[in-house]
């Protein structure tokens, strides 16, 4: 039956007049999963779409835990998008839904918590336009230890395009336990305990970021990962609102103060992470690397992590007494330590002899010489050698200088920020250095971002409030515990933390850790290049078990199990290295603490443990070997901040 045109008119009209003078659209809805391998972790895309042409349509994500077979919510209406200088990617339409694809590789590491690492997560992509048609595609994972994602512009333009910023929001639950550090480009700060979410410093965030959720027991990191020459580094701000974290891209120091990624097309951001699960699991995830590229060295048997020995923290100087790097040399022999770290001033060497005399004084005593350069990117500092790193002719002609009069190793410090030049020269640097052989640790420097993985040359990364904050201040003695015992579940987790641990004498500002929690930082603290920072008559004077402990403690790491902690208050890590478990414990606090551990998941009935622990003051130990049986709980009495560590055989 046909209808006059005239009645279906009037039919309109007349719902128009029921609907007060408003067309309404119905919503519409579509919730997308993607699950972990192991069916623990679920993210759902939702997205919504209320317009007649899809102009306030949005994407946002929900992520979920199953703890005791119950789905919990963890974080729920995430945002996603982005915005450049030639298109916006805020309401977007849902084009394609991807089929989800399983990840499943499995790659080695020279150095880190873990030598082999297994990369399993499904993958599901998400193509999306924008109003004027323009594409953009999300791509997420979900691991068994997490979740990542990232975004790709597809090639709609010939010009260069500057993504500006994102929409990327996490919003996390009212009164969720959070510690976070206010950002800093050089990441040299504390991580406080807070449920608000109030900064006193402001509302800007560094990564990473770790929260415990009061909906469930369990816990997320959210950082990110795989950035590369066209990517910014990001940070998180909740200035307008508290559990609202938004992702916003860093700008450089003075003078380097470009933000967001400018790059042609096509173009992928760097992977948004978070670990999730429970402690133990977080700090042992390997995320940050599962998600970043695989190695662009072929032969890596050059790249050897060790010990260093380090000059700067005693003298808040460098290098430019001969007789002192002779000094330092001679503590790295007698110690067994491979590496001498020759620091700056190192240009400007006097009494008795040269940078050349010092590097031929470390071969002839068998111990491998690195130098310290200059990044030459700040105004401000004026610390040399400057600017022999910023172009790669420089770069070449040093680098060639340093093979031929026998360098294994540079250390680079002082960068402009975070901004997209910076990580395009932090990877140059990788690269040249990879191409001669050069082993590299960044100073006043980002965070890790998985790239140890991509450049294996990459051993150790500053990024911390570490030892040298003796000599800058008194905030440090009074502090260093807590914090000690908070960056195993924060800053370490993501990547190598150079934090120059293990003193026993003072600095130009006393420390109050106990020698046990000191000689614990050399396992507790995860770095391929150890540089241990006191004189070296502190540690000639050591008692023979923790002198001898520091002779063979290694550096890299086949396995690390959390065996007890919680941020700020205690840590027990265990790390292996060949057929021996290595075991360090840190009391955060002002109170002695008996701290209590299994060693069940050995799988073995019995092992020989030897424990060196506090003994009856902070600056003395008590060396004690016994035979652990399966099911016997460990317990070891630790001073007010004080610590342990212990060897399995």
């Amino acid at each position: 039956m046909r209808i006059p045109i005239k009645k279906i008119i009037i039919i309109l009209c007349s719902i128009l007049a029921w609907c007060g003078n408003t067309v309404v659209f119905a919503q519409k809805k579509q919730s997308f999963p993607v699950l972990s391998p192991n069916g623990k972790i679920k993210l759902v895309l939702d997205y919504q779409s209320q317009g007649a042409d899809d102009t306030t349509a949005s994407a946002r994500f929900q992520v979920y835990y199953q703890n005791n077979g119950k789905w919990s919510g963890i974080m729920a209406n995430n945002q996603l998008g982005l915005y450049t200088d030639q298109e916006q990617f805020k309401n977007l339409t849902l084009k394609i839904t991807g089929t989800i694809k399983r990840i499943d590789t499995r790659y080695e590491m020279v150095s880190g918590k873990r030598k082999l690492c297994e990369n399993n997560a499904n993958e599901g992509t998400f193509s999306f336009s924008n109003a004027n048609g323009k594409l953009l595609n999300i791509v997420f994972r979900v691991y068994n230890d997490g979740i990542a994602f990232r975004y790709v512009l597809p090639k709609w333009s010939n010009q260069a395009v500057n993504i500006k910023d994102e929409y990327t929001t996490f919003n996390i639950p009212a009164q969720t336990e959070r510690w976070a550090q206010a950002y800093d480009p050089g990441y040299e700060d504390f991580y406080p305990y807070s449920t608000s979410g109030k900064g006193e410093k402001g509302q800007e965030w560094s990564y990473p970021a770790l929260f415990k959720s009061r909906q469930a027991p369990v816990w997320y990191l959210i950082s990110e990962a795989g950035n590369s020459a066209f990517n910014a580094a990001s940070k998180l701000n909740n200035k307008a609102d508290l559990n609202e974290y938004k992702v916003s891209y860093a700008a450089g120091r003075k003078g380097f103060e470009q933000k967001g990624d400018v790059s042609k097309l096509p173009w992928k951001s760097q992977w948004h992470t978070v670990m999730i699960g429970s402690l133990a699991t977080v700090v042992q995830s390997t995320l940050i690397t599962d998600v970043s590229e695989p190695s662009r060295i072929a032969q890596k048997d050059w790249i050897k992590p060790g010990a260093v020995a380090w000059i700067y923290w005693a003298y808040n100087h460098g290098s430019k007494d001969y007789q002192k790097a002779v000094e330092y040399t001679d503590l790295a022999k007698t110690m067994n330590w491979p590496y001498v770290l020759i620091d700056w001033e190192w240009d400007t060497m006097g009494n008795g002899g040269k940078l050349e005399d010092a590097v031929n004084y470390a071969k002839f005593k068998g111990i491998k010489p690195m130098i310290w350069y200059n990044s030459g990117t700040t105004d401000w500092c004026t610390a040399t050698p400057i600017d022999r790193m910023r172009t790669r002719d420089k770069r070449f002609k040093e680098f060639e200088w340093l093979n031929k009069i026998g360098v294994y190793g540079i250390k680079v410090d002082f960068f402009a920020g975070d901004q997209q030049d910076m990580m395009k020269l932090y990877l140059d640097i990788l690269k040249d250095a990879a191409d001669h052989h050069l082993m590299v640790n960044f100073h006043g420097a980002t965070i890790p971002r998985g790239w140890s993985r991509t450049y294996p040359n990459l051993m150790s990364v500053e990024a911390v409030f570490g030892a040298e904050w003796y000599n800058n201040g008194d905030v440090m003695t009074n502090k260093a515990a807590v914090h000690n015992a908070t960056l195993p579940f924060t800053r370490n987790v993501i990547g190598p933390m150079d934090y120059t641990p293990v003193t026993f004498s003072n600095s130009q500002h006393p420390h109050i850790t106990s020698y046990g929690h000191e000689l614990a930082l050399s396992v507790v603290f995860e770095s391929a290049l150890q540089h241990f920072a006191d004189r070296p008559e502190a540690y000639y004077a050591l008692p023979e078990a923790p002198k001898n402990f520091l002779k063979t403690v290694p550096t890299a790491w086949d396995e690390t199990h959390l065996l007890s902690g919680f941020p700020g208050k205690h840590v027990v890590m265990a790390r292996k290295r060949g057929t021996k478990w290595y075991i360090g414990g840190l009391n955060g606090e002002e109170d002695a603490k008996v701290l209590q551990f299994s060693l069940d998941f050995l799988n073995k009935k019995q092992a020989n443990i030897t424990i060196i622990q506090d003994g009856e003051n902070d600056k003395s130990f008590n060396t004690q070997t016994q035979l652990w049986h399966k099911g016997q709980v460990l317990k070891i009495n630790c001073l007010p901040r004080g610590g342990f560590v212990a060897v399995v055989e």
